[in-house]
């Protein structure tokens, strides 16, 4: 096989992993639907408890560019979830101006408790995989995702 041959055919390999990881991002971005509709609430309202879950208190300004959306959006999400009781506003105790929002008990147990039914859904999924397959998976996923956080 000669370099263009090698080009051409790692832009097809290229190709169908995009495919691929766009196909397996919308079925779990479904799966994730399906195991929400037992609580009360909303996918958007899931990303923002798990942003807090992972990465602590932060900011309205912090969470918005976290999720990719309009302050005034991200407010509107936070006074439901406050509303229900899965967040609270804190002011940060080195700048008062500074107001925080802080995961609750109720929010924490709901991102628990829907992170392990996914985690319950891809053990199914992967049970025809070896432990080496599933190690060899782990590996380049954990590279992909490093590689994608420095861009």
């Amino acid at each position: 096989m000669n370099a263009e041959d090698l080009k051409r055919n790692n832009k097809d390999i290229v190709a169908d992993i995009e495919k691929d990881l766009r196909y397996i991002s919308g079925i779990i971005k479904q799966k994730g639907r399906e195991l929400l509709s037992t609580y009360t609430i909303t996918p958007p309202q899931f990303v923002a408890l798990q942003w807090l879950f992972e990465d602590g208190d932060m900011t309205i300004g912090e969470l918005s560019n976290k999720m990719f959306l309009a302050f005034s959006t991200t407010t509107d999400l936070v006074d439901r979830m406050e509303k229900n009781k899965l967040v609270m506003r804190v002011k940060d105790p080195n700048d008062r101006r500074v107001v925080r929002i802080h995961l609750l008990d109720e929010g924490e147990r709901i991102i628990g408790e829907v992170i392990k039914k996914r985690q319950g859904y891809l053990q199914e999924v992967l049970k025809n995989f070896s432990s080496e397959e599933i190690q060899v998976l782990q590996n380049n996923l954990t590279k992909l995702h490093l590689e994608m956080r420095e861009e």
